[in-house]
């Protein structure tokens, strides 16, 4: 059950301001607040202009301290999110994309790691969507959640009543395992059982206070609470819990979450779309499979997305939540 947050929406307008997009595809950008009994939580909405109502996507960022726009102070500014909000207005598609609580603006309403919980950040996807469910200037939502945020989509799907969900670059592994392969790969083989033993633990519920310094960053004793939340967790199957159209979208050349869970994902909702963007990163943009290059790309926001990233999910999203005929 997801804890009771008892949340408040609250809509802070003071000015609706214009967003930088061209004549033929102008734009309204406007600041959101959500607040909750821990604090507020902060978000921009971008609304192209046109008649209402509109389609709209709630965009959750993935994992760490990822604010709205797809920044992470420890892997640089991309602008992966803000530039494809700015596509999908250029589609005639609004968006709320948002700072998660304990993050950027957000951070006042979570400023300690140890109360994050999986369930806190479902629960304020669901608030947020059900702000934008009660403007009218909305008819249907859209949650598109990228890396982690595509299992926090899945698991508010339902309470939120989203009419599609759109998995961005999302694994569908269990997060040990997928942690498992990673430190495989870049640990050093001394601290490979000791790592092994952490995650047996957290999977068990267990803290471990005392660790490795090498270690420190991952399993830090202050994130092992919400890694446990996390832990619990199966993509997969939540993702095939779905009653609603989907889209899976994936690039081929991305280094952190790979095309095999893309199928995976696939083969737990058959129904669902698959699309796998040729030589794209986890930041969605075009680049070789050779580290620099992919980790200059993760800093460097005037890298336009991967072309025809914007279109063809902003294809989906019309096709998926065209309202019947008889409505």
């Amino acid at each position: 059950m997801l804890p009771a947050l008892l949340l408040t929406l609250c809509l802070f307008s003071p000015a609706l301001q214009a967003a930088s997009t061209s004549a033929a595809h102008s734009s309204l950008q406007q600041p959101l607040q959500l607040h909750t009994t821990s604090g507020t939580l902060h978000g921009t909405l971008l609304k192209p202009s046109g008649a209402a109502p509109l389609t709209v996507a709630l965009l959750i960022a993935g994992s760490g301290p990822t604010d709205r726009d797809g920044n992470n102070p420890d892997g640089g500014r991309n602008d992966s999110l803000k530039r494809l909000a700015q596509s999908l207005a250029k589609h005639g598609i609004a968006s709320l994309r948002y700072d998660k609580r304990g993050v950027a603006a957000s951070r006042s309403a979570t400023p300690d790691e140890r109360d994050l919980t999986v369930e806190a950040y479902v629960s304020d996807a669901v608030a947020w969507a059900q702000l934008l469910k009660a403007d009218p200037a909305f008819n249907r939502l859209v949650l598109i959640g990228h890396s982690e945020g595509a299992l926090i989509a899945s698991l508010s799907a339902e309470a939120a009543q989203a009419d599609a969900l759109i998995s961005l670059a999302g694994s569908a592994r269990p997060v040990d395992q997928l942690l498992r392969e990673q430190l495989a790969a870049r640990l050093p083989a001394e601290l490979l059982a000791p790592s092994h033993y952490l995650l047996d633990r957290l999977l068990a519920g267990q803290l471990t206070p005392q660790l490795p310094n090498a270690l420190q960053v991952l399993f830090r004793p202050s994130v092992q609470p919400y890694l446990i939340s996390l832990l619990r967790q199966d993509p997969a199957q939540a993702f095939a819990r779905l009653k609603l159209p989907a889209l899976i979208v994936q690039g081929s050349h991305d280094i952190q979450v790979s095309v095999a869970d893309a199928l995976a994902l696939h083969a737990a909702k058959t129904d669902a779309e698959l699309l796998i963007i040729p030589g794209m990163n986890h930041v969605l943009r075009i680049s070789s499979r050779d580290l620099p290059a992919q980790l200059a790309s993760y800093n460097n926001p005037k890298l336009p997305l991967a072309q025809g990233l914007g279109e063809q999910i902003a294809q989906f999203i019309q096709r998926s939540v065209v309202k019947p005929a008889s409505s």
